[in-house]
């Protein structure tokens, strides 16, 4: 196999049965389903394994309802049978090996077996038909390389080629060979999110090859980057993966400037406090990851990593709240200002900005507009306004803004206050 040689982990086995995990930590409607399919895949002379992280989280006592199934044999054949035979729904990418079985809101993954070798640094892999031992080996790290037997003759016996059952009873994340930053750089967004998430720690000899790889990262595309950083916003606590990203160098190597200290561990804290304790939105952690950037330095951030979506409409107008927001900090500025300066800008932009700036006077402001400005309509429709003879078009459109505006600054606050305004702007023909 190639890129053995370098085998960092540990590959003496010793015989483990994990029926009982199974049962108590797979509900009983999955477990179920995992074991038809490896009785199905014997009867067709293959053999069927739950992989990585379930298993990792099984040993954990973790709950995991992402299940990876891997055969030696044709995962979307094995697949279409199984669904046919239980009456679901199979998608299958025969070109990859892969199939997805729904069952009513019940899914497994399947996929066969391969082995993958790199062209080069960065590049996606090219993939061949393998062994479940070529399949553990093509993983991040030794702990997502263990997998169970479904097979009926060895159900729940553990398959662990490469020590991650030593490495997880050692609280350890290690690479499975020296070249495995180096083939897939993205590895190293993964190690520092499996460290922070399961309170772990890198190995040290994985640490300095990480150290080393770091510039492997400028092979890798922007979207698959941005992936990468998008699972650690997603985290319960993502200051911490990222605080460990700056200290080892691969938050830098996104951008010079970026920094995960004191200021951005405050903030994400803060965040969750205003929101209930929940898990805010990944947009508003990204927008205080990139709040201290130049705009010139976040166009940057935003063409290496193609934010798009909504993240793309919140990073975009965060220069233009920069700039409103002396405007936001006069005293005695009026609610349809504060409107006005934000009314274009999404909300976890607005949040961000609230949760950085120093200034009391500014937060009011934005926390106004947030929670109270943004809600405000008149209680007049364009409908209304035009049974009482406003003619659509430019003038029934500045009529509305202007009705909503006297309401936001307490000039109307009634439907008759309302009315009464819009016949004297009808009786002096303002338009």
């Amino acid at each position: 196999m190639e890129g053995a040689p370098d085998i960092i982990g540990t590959r003496r086995e010793k015989l483990v049965n994990m029926r009982k995990q199974v049962g108590a930590y797979l509900p009983r409607e999955l477990s179920g389903l995992a074991k038809a399919t490896g009785e199905l895949a014997a009867a067709r002379g293959e053999k069927l394994y739950l992989v990585g992280g379930a298993v990792r989280d099984l040993f954990l006592g973790r709950r995991n309802l992402d299940l990876d199934l891997v055969v030696e044999g044709d995962a979307p054949s094995l697949a279409r049978q199984f669904a046919k035979g239980k009456g679901g729904k199979v998608v299958a990418h025969a070109r990859f090996g892969t199939a997805t079985v729904t069952l009513g809101d019940v899914s497994l993954d399947m996929v066969t077996a391969r082995s993958e070798t790199y062209a080069e640094p960065g590049a996606l892999p090219s993939v061949k038909p393998g062994t479940i031992k070529d399949d553990l080996f093509r993983r991040d790290f030794t702990v997502n390389a263990m997998a169970v037997s479904l097979e009926p003759a060895s159900f729940g016996e553990l398959v662990d080629h490469y020590g991650g059952k030593s490495d997880l009873d050692k609280g350890l994340i290690r690479i499975l060979h020296k070249a495995s930053f180096r083939d897939d750089p993205t590895r190293i967004w993964r190690a520092v999110r499996y460290e922070k998430r399961l309170g772990f720690r890198l190995e040290s000899e994985t640490e300095r090859l990480l150290r080393r790889d770091l510039a492997m990262m400028d092979k890798v595309s922007g979207d698959r980057l941005r992936h990468e950083l998008e699972r650690i916003l997603e985290e319960d606590s993502p200051e911490k993966a990222l605080r460990r990203a700056d200290e080892l160098g691969a938050l830098r190597q996104l951008h010079e400037s970026l920094k995960a200290d004191g200021w951005l561990v405050k903030r994400f804290e803060e965040a969750r406090r205003s929101n209930d304790g929940s898990k805010p939105e990944p947009s508003l952690y990204l927008a205080l990851l990139v709040w201290r950037l130049k705009e010139e330095e976040l166009e940057t951030v935003m063409g290496r990593l193609k934010f798009g979506g909504e993240a793309a409409r919140v990073l975009r107008g965060m220069p233009n709240i920069k700039r409103a927001m002396y405007e936001l900090g006069s005293a005695g500025i009026m609610p349809s200002e504060i409107y006005r300066l934000l009314e274009h800008h999404q909300p976890q932009g607005i949040r961000a900005a609230a949760l950085a700036t120093d200034s009391g006077l500014v937060r009011v402001s934005l926390e106004l507009y947030l929670f109270d400005l943004r809600f405000v309509v008149p209680v007049l429709t364009g409908d209304e306004l035009k049974r009482m003879g406003v003619p659509e078009g430019r003038r029934l459109g500045w009529m509305l803004r202007t009705l909503r505006n006297a309401k936001l600054d307490g000039e109307v606050t009634t439907r008759e206050a309302e009315e009464a305004l819009v016949w004297q702007w009808l009786s002096k023909g303002k338009s």
